[in-house]
C-alpha cells in the first residue's frame, strides 16, 4: 500500500508554526511600539497642559494689572483724592501679608442697574492661601471699590482672587529722571508720575528647575493733570491778562 504524499499546492497554502510564530513576534514588537509613542504622547499632552494652567492665571492677573495701571485717574478730584503712598513692604493692613497703595482707576464696568461709575478704587494685596492647591508661596488678590461716595456706611471692597504661589509685589513711581518707591500727590510738581511700575515676583516651587525670574509690569502716563497751584496761577495769569486788555 502507497502513502499519498501532500502536493506541493497544499504546501504552500499553509502556514508553518515557525511562521506564525515569527508573524506573532513581528506584531508584538509594532504593538509595543506604538504603545510606546501613544504613552509618550500622551505625557507631553498631560505637561503641557499642566504648564499652561500654570500659566494662565499669571497671564490673566498681568492684564488685569496692566488695565488698571493704564487707566490711573489724575487725583486731585472729588472721588479720587489724593495719590499718596508708602513702600509696598511697609506694615500693611490686616490680614494681609504685603499690601500696594490705592489706586483710582477708570476701568470698571458700567451697568443699567448700579449708579456707580466707571471710577473705582483697586488695591492690590498677598495674603496667606486659604488652601495649598497653588502651590507654595502667596495669595494675588484685588479688593475694588466701586462706590466712592458713600452715603451712610463706607462698603467692604469687593475681593478678588487672582493668582497664587507668588512671593512679592512691589510698586515703583517715575518722577521724570528715576524709579521711586513712594509718591505723594500733594507735594509732587505733578500729580501724576511719568511712569508706574508693578514688580511681581513668584515663588520657586520645589518641581522647578530653575530660578524665578522677576516679573515687571511698566505703563507710561503720557496725560499730567495740573497741580492746584498751577490751576491757580493759570486762572489768575488768565485774568490779569483779561484786565490789562479791557
Amino acid at each position: 500500500m502507497r502513502t499519498r504524499r501532500p502536493s506541493s499546492s497544499s504546501r504552500g497554502g499553509a502556514f508553518t508554526l515557525i511562521e506564525v510564530l515569527i508573524a506573532t513576534a513581528v506584531f508584538a514588537v509594532v504593538l509595543v511600539s506604538m504603545h510606546g509613542v501613544f504613552y509618550g504622547a500622551l505625557r507631553l499632552r498631560n505637561k503641557t497642559t499642566a504648564e499652561v494652567e500654570k500659566v494662565m492665571p499669571l497671564q490673566h492677573a498681568l492684564a488685569i494689572i496692566k488695565r488698571d495701571l493704564e487707566g490711573l485717574a489724575p487725583p486731585g478730584g472729588t472721588l479720587t483724592g489724593a495719590l499718596q503712598t508708602s513702600p509696598t513692604n511697609a506694615v500693611a493692613p490686616r490680614g494681609r501679608v504685603m499690601s500696594g497703595p490705592p489706586l483710582c482707576t477708570a476701568t470698571g464696568q458700567l451697568y443699567d442697574t448700579l449708579p456707580w461709575a466707571e471710577l473705582q478704587k483697586v488695591t492690590y494685596y498677598l495674603a496667606e492661601p486659604t488652601n495649598r492647591t497653588s502651590g507654595l508661596g502667596l495669595d494675588l488678590h484685588r479688593a475694588v471699590t466701586r462706590n466712592l461716595v458713600p452715603v451712610l456706611v463706607e462698603d467692604e471692597p469687593e475681593d478678588q482672587w487672582l493668582m497664587g504661589g507668588v512671593e512679592r509685589i512691589e510698586f515703583w513711581f517715575h518722577d521724570g529722571s528715576a524709579w521711586r518707591t513712594t509718591w505723594d500727590s500733594t507735594t509732587e510738581t505733578t500729580p501724576l508720575p511719568r511712569g508706574v511700575r508693578m514688580d511681581l515676583e513668584l515663588t520657586p516651587q520645589p518641581d522647578q528647575q530653575y530660578d524665578q525670574p522677576v516679573i515687571s509690569v511698566v505703563v507710561p502716563l503720557l496725560v499730567q493733570a495740573s497741580t492746584n497751584a498751577t490751576s491757580q496761577a493759570s486762572q489768575s495769569a488768565s485774568g490779569t491778562g483779561g484786565s490789562g486788555g479791557s
